[in-house]
């Protein structure tokens, strides 16, 4: 990878809500920028461009588009920015990029797949199944090639392809093993330079664990009652809910050499502060996407297995939020068959 981060071959996968912020603002720092997304969505980009709003304000950038990732230039970087379990079909396009030494970034929300890659101990190198069931995305991604990140803005996409970034600018990053590398610096540049904060950790678990406590709760339950984050927050039994669900993350992830720099209370706080905003698994609820639910609450689940933590908060809601995205995809299944 260049040292100048302003020389870097960008290209993000996954032209979201997030993927389309960054994408965005790395085209219009000056950076070489291509996404690569479903047919559809690319169309709508090479027609409007990357369109993002802040602050009631539209701007627009132009960039390449690419609806296959085999036609997408060759890149110093890819920024993985689908949802979990959109990786599996993904992981197999990147075999050029990776064969060409660039650095895989990855920004979904939960608890990855490489999560015991790079580490030491009792779980070293441990497959978690709810996330890789069969090894594709181990077997595709070399732990080595990959920067963890963890993405704290809140934005959301309308059917016109627009972004609203509703709050929040900070993509901390690290390494897998803790080691600050040349390329970990370059990155959190080229983020920076982009107009986002980004600090280099060197235990990059601990900050996906406190964003997944906020995942792993907030968004299953905004999709079972359609309630915004400061709803769910500010309704004293669904509070208690998030609470009760955080208290078992906290313990599995406690037993995993996790230390928090929060509180339950100041975490649930922050989530209260960012206001009426839905959730991104109450967005794809309505847009009618599957739901996020295995990185974010079954492979929580599946640690507590392993940790011989309790988990029956988040099974119970597991089960419920499982259920709904279930009988609404037959549904519409049946609905397309008539």
């Amino acid at each position: 990878m260049p040292r100048d981060p302003r020389s870097l071959a960008v290209v993000v996968v996954g032209a979201g809500a997030m993927g389309t912020l960054l994408a965005h603002a790395f085209a219009t720092s000056g950076h070489r920028v291509a996404v690569v997304d479903r047919p559809p969505r690319v169309r709508q980009i090479l027609r409007d461009g990357l369109r993002v709003q802040r602050d009631g304000v539209e701007t627009n950038a132009a960039v390449a588009a690419y609806d296959r990732a085999a036609e997408a230039p060759i890149a110093d970087v890819v920024f993985l920015a689908t949802k979990a379990h959109q990786l599996r079909s993904v992981a197999p396009t990147l075999t050029d990029w990776l064969g060409r030494d660039a650095t895989v970034v990855t920004l979904q929300n939960g608890i990855p797949w490489w999560y015991f890659q790079g580490t030491d101990g009792l779980h070293a190198g441990r497959r978690l199944t709810s996330v890789d069931p069969d090894g594709a995305l181990e077997q595709a991604i070399d732990w080595r090639r990959i920067v963890g990140c963890v993405a704290y803005p809140a934005a959301s996409m309308d059917a016109q392809g627009c972004v609203r970034h509703v709050e929040g600018d900070h993509f901390p990053i690290g390494e897998l093993d803790g080691v600050t590398r040349e390329r970990t610096t370059t990155i959190a540049d080229l983020l920076r330079g982009a107009g986002f904060r980004s600090r280099v950790l060197d235990d990059v678990r601990a900050e996906l664990w406190l964003k997944a406590w906020g995942n792993l709760s907030l968004n299953p339950i905004s999709a079972l009652t359609g309630a915004t984050m400061a709803e769910i927050c500010e309704h004293p039994d669904t509070r208690r809910l998030v609470a009760t669900m955080m208290g078992e993350a906290h313990a599995i992830a406690e037993s995993l050499g996790i230390r928090f720099r929060h509180t339950i209370e100041k975490r649930i706080e922050g989530a209260r502060a960012v206001g009426a905003h839905k959730t991104s698994m109450l967005q794809d609820l309505e847009r009618g996407e599957p739901l996020e639910l295995d990185a974010l609450l079954k492979c929580v689940i599946e640690l507590g297995h392993i940790t011989e933590r309790r988990t029956t908060a988040l099974e119970a809601v597991y089960a419920c939020t499982a259920l709904l995205d279930r009988t609404r995809r037959a549904a519409r299944s049946r609905d397309a068959g008539t």
